[in-house]
Formats: structure tokens, C-alpha cells, sequence
């Protein structure tokens, strides 16, 4: 048996890793293996110098069990018999996590007709050496399609009042790498990335070895071009945003840009300052390729490092082969660079990478770029070419959008980070993060952080008790090195307060708002926008106990607060008037309650994305309003609304899905249609049940 335990033979059972760090994993599929012949150990040596993740299989159905389990982000590369490929093709070309089948077939060449019938298939070969030459190239383009990129359109520029509207990984690369630019490497953080990809089982053994005792700061970019676990895995991390793995990796990636940076100046005056063109050949997804389209004009960011070329043909090779692939559009990117912006650093990486005769020209994480002109080639729907310009630090659309985000994500550190995830809404990703902080600091000012943060994050997605629970952890600290009128502590007291108001624990709810509310009137100016929140919390417990005109009182005194402070279009205000829409609603003075809720909705509309939570608590609350007035298909229409956001973006057990479901029941009720509120009445249940 092989001892390597990246590669899965057949006498072992699959393990499911804690994480997959890598994205693509290549599977060898031969009935006739012997594992003590020596064509057996030619192969496996020459897979083993393409990727370190090798599966092998005997059976025909432990390969096909492997292929639909496995995660549907991770694709698999299919070695195969040719005999065998006759066999299994009808049975897994269909499945989205196999990218590809590429057929050794060593005695001859499969009929033409069968083999185009499959999409799957990339390759046949009778040689083994040209075989793996084709995977190696097909792993490389998957990689090279799968790199993240981020879109900002003309119009999101230009109303960039919120970040919410920006996609998630133009900001969370651009925090990470101000992070990772203010980072001191040192030899115990390369130690502890060794440790986890032990750990995890990110590469061979023989690979992770090699790592430790031959990495220096020098030849990062010799190792992330090597074929090995280091290119899939920073590339699979960044792409995910799997926090876990970038806090490891960070060493590397800031000694990666430090090192393009390095040549770069090397470099510069051989451009003797004039522009040059580079090339880049890659796929885009068809939802990708439209979002790129919108494009036109506004600036997109390769969020990973940028692979390009100084050849054209070579680029428009890569860009053809992707657009024979229907679910994909091949693109012909033609970028223009100044070499006198220094803002983004690149260089030609031939003299320091693992493959010195390609022409590559590397670029540092998240590089901006202006979109251009977008033109069909040879008339092919399937192929396009697409000017790019790099941008610099004097682009004012760039730097107003990188002020923007800035200013929006506060703290220092991995905290920004984390910061970032919470505001945009990426809740399990900070929750990753914050346990990894946790379990790293030994400092109780930032645990006490950290514990708060995971609160609030167990709180956002409805799990009451582990809020409570990290929320207390947070307040024992802050009770023991914080004076007892801390606005911290008033913080902790307010979100302790709302996790018990939604636990319909009012009294308590309220005894800690009053707390909160006790500190800040004693530290804080009348108009801090940290009293409109405690006074908004208070309002909230005596709406949810029916003290109709306190609540409205106090929602008032947040209100004017709110608008002295905050633009019209604040994203708090909307909070504050779909608040006192749902007072007037108990009230029963619907005109003024849909008055506030249409306020609310409206602000909503306009800076957050269709699908966000806040614009289903609008919508709820309309048909709340609609159902009151017994007015119940357009109550009924609203739910509806809401409910397909919450379906979209909570947990499947979240309670504000049990609320929908048992809303819509209410209104089939209502219009005696009893089947259908019978069936949502049970989902509901089967929901509050599991709490």
C-alpha cells in the first residue's frame, strides 16, 4: 500500500477531510491496476508531479460514489482505461462536480463518433506522458477559469452610499491585503502553516516536507508556480473566502507581492516607460460573462494573482479551448499597461518560476482594471475579446470607492476583516474567522472582542443561546479590565438585551437596555448615535409587551437623534421608521403604519441587494399591515416576498422562516384554502420543534 495519504487506494476506505483546501482533485479509474507492476508506479510517479490530491480506484462504482459526494465547488479530473471509459461515461458525464475524462488507451484510438458525444471528455491518448501533459494543461486552465473576479458597474460607483450593492470579494481582497501589506512574517507563523497543512492533509507528505525545509521569502513565486498544493490551495482559499486558510497562508501571500514587488523595480527601466499590451486566455461563466458586459466602462478586479502572458497566440489558444465548452464564454483579455503605475505591482516571473520558457507576466492580488471595449471574435457567440486598462491610485472613481470602504470597516488587523464579513452579510465566514482569532489571542481585551462578535453573528442567524452564551463570555471580561461606565460594556448590555427580546424574555430584554442606557446618558453626548440604538432596543421590548405610546416615545427620541446625524437614505433610518410603521400598525392606524413601513422599504430598495433579509423584514412587515386590514392576497402576495429572501439566505431552521411559513398559513386560513395552511403550518412546527 502506498503510504502517501493524499492518494486513496483501493483497500482504504475514503476519509472526508475537515477541509479541503484544495479545489480539484484527480481520480484514476483502472479494474486491471496492479499496484506491484511497474507501469502501475510510472503513472502514479508521473501524476504525482501534476498535483498532490490522487485518488485510486479499482471499482467502477466506489469512483462514481467518490464523484457525486464530494463537494460541488471541488472538481475531479478522471483518469480512465479506454475500455473502461465505454462503460462509465453514460453514467457520469452529468455529474457537475467531474470536469473532465482524459482516456489513456494504450493499444487504440477510441471511434471518433462515440468520443464527441461526450462533453467531458478532453483527451485521449495512447502515450501516458502526452496524456498527462493534457491534464496537466486542463488543470490549469480550471485553475486559471476559477480565479475570483469581481464586478463594480458604472451606476454602483456612482451611488456608492453602502457597500452592500459591491460584490463580496472586490471588498474582503482589498481589506486582506492592506492587512496582509502591515504584516511582519516570521519563522514560528511558517511553522504553524506547516502544522495545518499536516493537519488537513493539503499536499503529500513529500511535498509539505520539501515546503518546510526548503521555503525561504525568496522564492514564494517559484513555489506558487510549482505543481504542487500551494497554487490550488491560496487560490481555492481566496476564491472561497475560507478564512481559516488565508490566516495561514498569509506569510505567503505578503512575501508573493513582495517578491512580484522586488522585480517590478528590478524591471522598470527596461519598459523605459512606455505602455505595453499582456494577454490573458481564460472562460468566464455565461452569468459571469453577463455581469462583465454590464461592465463596460466600470472596473473589474482579479481578487487572486494574475497570471498573463506577453504572447497573444498562446492566450487565444487557452480562450478557444474554454469556448468549445457550451457552459462557458472563452475570453481574450487584452490588458494595457503603464509600466509607471506602481500602485500595482507585476513582473516577468521567467527567470524565478517553476516553468522558465512560458513569457509570464504575475501580477499582486487584487489588481484593478478599467473595462474597455468588448468585441465577438470570428463571429463565435462563444468567443470574446476584452480590453483592459490597469488603474493606479490617481483613477478618482478607485480611490473614492477604496475612501468608501475604508471608512465603512473599522478595527485594526484580522478584525477588519472580520468587520467586513459581518457588514456584508457573509455570516458563517466570520464566524470561521472569529474562532480562529479566538483560539490564536492570549490578550483578554481581544477576546472579549471576539466573543462579542460571535454573539452577534449566532444571534443574526437565530441560534439565541450560543449569542447569550458568547455575548456573557464577552461581558465577564469586559466586567474585569473595563471601568464600570465603559461605553463597551453598554454595547454588550444592548446586545444581550435585543438576544433576549427576540427570545420573547422582555422583562430581562429591558433590564439590560436600561443598563446600556444608564452608561450612555452619563458618558455620551445627547445627540451619540449610540443612544439612538439603546433608545430604538427599548422601543422594541415595550412594542413587543404592548405599551404602544412608550414605545413610540422612545422611537421618536432615536429617530431625531438618526436625523441630525445620518443622510437621508441611511440605512438606520429605515430601521427606525419600519419600527414605528409596526406601532402604528398595533395601533391600528394603518395609513401612518403603511406611511413609515413604504419609508423604510424604499431606502432599502435602493442601497440593498434584492435579496438581503432587511428587504424581507420590509416586506413582512407590509403584509402585516395588509393582513390586519383583512386584505389577505395582497398580505398573502408580501409574505410571499418575504419568504423567498428567507428561503435564499437563512438556515433552514431559522425562526424568521418559521414566521413566514406560518404567515402564508394564516392567509390560506383566511381564504379557506386548508390544505395549503395545513402544509405550511406543519413546516412551521417541524421548525419551532428543532429549537
Amino acid at each position: 500500500m502506498n503510504n502517501n495519504n493524499t492518494t486513496i487506494t483501493p483497500s482504504e476506505v475514503i476519509q472526508t477531510r475537515r477541509w479541503m483546501v484544495q479545489n480539484c482533485s484527480v481520480l484514476w479509474l483502472d479494474e486491471c491496476m496492479d499496484e506491484t507492476c511497474k507501469d502501475y508506479q510510472n503513472i502514479l510517479t508521473r501524476l504525482k508531479t501534476i498535483t498532490d490530491n490522487i485518488n485510486i480506484f479499482k471499482q467502477r462504482d466506489t469512483c462514481i460514489d467518490y464523484l457525486t459526494d464530494a463537494q460541488e465547488d471541488i472538481k475531479s479530473f478522471l483518469v480512465v482505461k479506454g475500455s473502461m471509459s465505454q462503460q462509465i461515461m453514460s453514467l457520469i458525464n452529468d455529474i457537475p462536480q467531474l470536469h473532465g475524462v482524459y482516456i489513456y488507451n494504450d493499444t487504440e484510438i477510441l471511434h471518433e463518433v462515440w468520443t464527441k458525444k461526450w462533453q467531458k471528455i478532453k483527451s485521449i491518448r495512447t502515450n501516458i506522458d502526452d496524456l498527462c501533459q493534457r491534464l496537466q494543461v486542463g488543470i490549469r486552465q480550471y485553475h486559471r477559469d476559477s480565479i475570483a473576479i469581481s464586478f463594480i458597474t458604472v451606476h454602483q460607483i456612482a451611488s456608492m452610499n453602502n457597500l452592500n450593492q459591491l460584490e463580496p470579494t472586490f471588498m474582503y481582497t482589498k481589506i486582506f491585503k492592506e492587512i496582509l501589506l502591515k504584516m511582519k512574517p516570521n519563522s514560528q507563523t511558517i511553522k504553524d502553516f506547516i502544522t495545518y497543512c499536516r493537519q488537513n492533509n493539503s499536499g503529500s507528505p513529500k511535498n509539505i516536507d520539501k515546503f518546510e525545509k526548503e521555503y525561504q521569502a525568496q522564492s514564494a513565486i517559484w513555489w506558487y508556480t510549482y505543481p504542487s498544493f500551494i497554487y490550488s490551495m491560496l487560490n481555492y482559499a481566496l476564491r472561497s473566502m475560507e478564512g481559516d486558510t488565508i490566516i495561514n497562508m498569509g506569510f505567503f501571500i505578503h512575501d508573493l507581492h513582495q517578491q512580484i514587488q522586488q522585480l517590478h523595480q528590478q524591471q522598470l527601466s527596461s519598459y523605459h516607460d512606455k505602455p505595453f499590451i499582456v494577454y490573458r486566455g481564460q472562460g468566464l461563466s455565461k452569468a459571469n460573462f453577463e455581469k462583465l458586459q454590464k461592465t463596460k466602462g466600470g472596473l473589474m478586479s482579479f481578487n487572486n494573482f494574475l497570471s498573463t502572458s506577453t504572447e497573444q497566440n498562446i492566450a487565444l489558444g487557452l480562450a478557444y479551448s474554454v469556448s468549445e465548452d457550451l457552459d462557458m464564454v472563452g475570453i481574450l483579455f487584452i490588458i494595457s499597461i503603464d509600466p509607471c503605475i506602481k500602485s500595482a505591482p507585476f513582473a516577468s516571473i521567467k527567470e524565478v518560476s517553476y516553468f522558465k520558457e512560458e513569457e509570464e507576466i504575475l501580477f499582486s492580488m487584487h489588481t484593478v482594471f478599467r473595462v474597455g471595449a468588448i468585441k465577438q471574435v470570428d463571429n463565435n457567440n462563444q468567443l470574446y475579446q476584452v480590453e483592459l486598462q490597469l488603474t493606479s491610485d490617481d483613477d478618482e472613481q478607485l480611490r473614492l470607492l477604496t475612501d468608501q470602504i475604508r471608512k465603512e470597516v473599522g478595527g485594526t488587523g484580522w478584525q477588519r476583516l472580520g468587520d467586513l464579513l459581518l457588514k456584508i452579510g457573509q455570516l458563517n465566514k466570520a464566524e470561521e474567522l472569529y474562532n480562529v482569532l479566538l483560539e490564536q489571542t492570549s490578550d483578554k481585551s481581544e477576546k472579549a472582542i471576539y466573543y462579542n462578535q460571535l454573539g452577534y453573528v449566532y444571534s443574526t442567524l437565530g441560534d439565541y443561546g450560543n449569542a447569550i452564551s458568547y455575548y456573557e463570555q464577552g461581558l465577564k471580561i469586559q466586567q474585569k479590565i473595563l471601568p464600570s461606565n465603559h461605553p463597551n460594556l453598554a454595547t454588550t448590555y444592548n446586545n444581550i438585551g435585543s438576544v433576549h427580546d427576540n427570545m420573547a424574555e422582555y422583562s430581562k430584554a429591558l433590564s439590560f437596555h436600561e443598563k446600556a442606557l444608564e452608561i450612555e446618558q452619563k458618558t455620551l453626548s445627547s445627540n451619540h448615535p449610540d443612544l439612538a440604538t439603546t433608545y430604538n432596543n427599548i422601543g422594541l421590548v415595550y412594542l413587543n409587551i404592548g405599551e404602544y405610546s412608550k414605545a413610540l416615545s422612545f422611537y421618536e427620541k432615536a429617530l431625531e437623534i438618526r436625523k441630525k446625524t445620518l443622510s437621508s437614505n441611511h440605512l438606520e433610518l429605515a430601521v427606525l421608521y419600519s419600527n414605528i410603521g409596526g406601532v402604528y400598525n398595533s395601533m391600528k392606524e394603518y395609513s401612518k403604519a403603511f406611511l413609515f413601513h413604504e419609508k423604510a422599504l424604499q431606502i432599502r430598495q435602493k442601497i440593498l441587494p434584492s435579496d438581503h433579509p432587511s428587504l424581507a423584514t420590509s416586506y413582512n412587515n407590509i403584509g402585516g399591515v395588509y393582513n390586519n386590514m383583512k386584505d389577505y392576497p395582497k398580505a398573502l402576495s408580501f409574505y410571499e416576498k418575504a419568504f423567498e429572501i428567507r428561503q435564499k439566505t437563512l438556515p433552514s431552521n431559522h425562526p424568521s422562516l418559521a414566521t413566514s411559513y406560518n404567515n402564508m398559513a394564516k392567509m390560506y386560513y383566511n381564504m379557506k384554502d386548508y390544505s395549503k395552511a395545513l402544509s405550511y403550518l406543519e413546516r412551521a412546527l417541524d421548525i419551532f420543534q428543532q429549537e
